[in-house]
């Protein structure tokens, strides 16, 4: 039965990894480094009720709600402002994608407040409703409404003009 339990956890946890690990990339504005521990925190939470799953309805969308909670309480601490470097690092190959896109909206989002990344990141990138935002965030279906649209609002500031070149392309 134990080893059952690890089984069914281990396989989740490679299936959920890399889509947890994208979240909190976008969440932490591109700082890998704490996007991967907020993984292995959320992992390591997951594992601790995972004996309790049979009750979670949904354990992937129940996986993204700790990691953003994860996030929002790391964001609270007055040392998660620390960091060794403001600039991001080389990005080795082309794999195609529009690099200069990425780290653009990526800087973007980390000018962005805490709060704000979690719901732009829950409600587009993730394409979760309002009241699963509210649910996931702990706060009412109104304060993520107009979070969403103050975000979105402050984003349009930030990328100006030059959104529009980067969609011309």
């Amino acid at each position: 039965m134990r080893q059952t339990h690890a089984d069914g956890y281990l396989e989740f946890a490679a299936n959920r990894a890399g889509h947890l690990f994208r979240s909190a990339c976008l969440l932490t504005s591109g700082d890998t480094h704490l996007a991967e521990d907020l993984v292995q925190e959320t992992l390591g939470r997951m594992y601790v009720v995972w004996g309790k799953a049979s009750k979670i309805d949904n354990p992937a969308g129940y996986a993204q709600t700790v990691l953003v909670r994860t996030f929002l309480s790391h964001q609270r601490r007055r040392s998660s402002r620390e960091r060794p470097s403001a600039d991001l690092p080389d990005v080795m190959g082309d794999s195609g994608v529009d690099t200069t896109l990425r780290l653009t909206l990526l800087d973007a989002l980390g000018r962005l407040p805490p709060k704000d990344r979690a719901v732009l990141v829950l409600r587009y990138w993730e394409d979760r409703s309002i009241e699963e935002t509210a649910d996931a965030m702990r706060a009412t279906s109104s304060s993520v409404r107009t979070r969403s649209v103050r975000a979105l609002a402050k984003l349009r500031e930030l990328l100006g003009g030059s959104l529009a070149e980067f969609a011309a392309n």
